[in-house]
């Protein structure tokens, strides 16, 4: 499968302040912006069945789909690509706490935590 093939085989989307953080995150890790990314996946597990997984690396693996989005390359698993299709992360911060949240339109359920969806 070829990588155009593999980036048309899932949406997925950051808010510009995610991407925003995530940059802030990349630069920390005194990654080049050129070749790193956010690693974004499903795992078994959590209050509901499966959970987000958030990480910063330095390159996309052969299999991942990448994709791009507010400046900056999102690099995705097959398993968990069918899980996020549609998914749009963004970054909130209150006055009590601040961190990443996923609109999945394949969850449907999830719990108070707020990372962890039920499909």
């Amino acid at each position: 499968m070829s990588t155009t093939e593999k980036t048309a085989a899932a949406n997925l989307a950051l808010s510009p302040r995610a991407a925003e953080e995530v940059r802030k995150f990349i630069a920390q890790e005194q990654i080049p912006l050129d070749q790193a990314g956010l690693r974004v996946s499903v795992m078994p597990g959590g209050c509901s069945g499966f959970r987000y997984e958030l990480h910063v690396e330095e390159r996309a693996l052969a299999d991942d789909i990448t994709i791009e989005t507010n400046g900056v390359r999102l690099f995705v698993d097959t398993f968990s690509a069918q899980y996020l299709n549609g998914t749009t992360i963004d970054y909130v911060s209150t006055m009590q706490s601040s961190g990443f949240t996923f609109e999945n339109p394949n969850a449907t359920g999830g719990c108070g935590c707020g990372s962890s969806f039920t499909v």
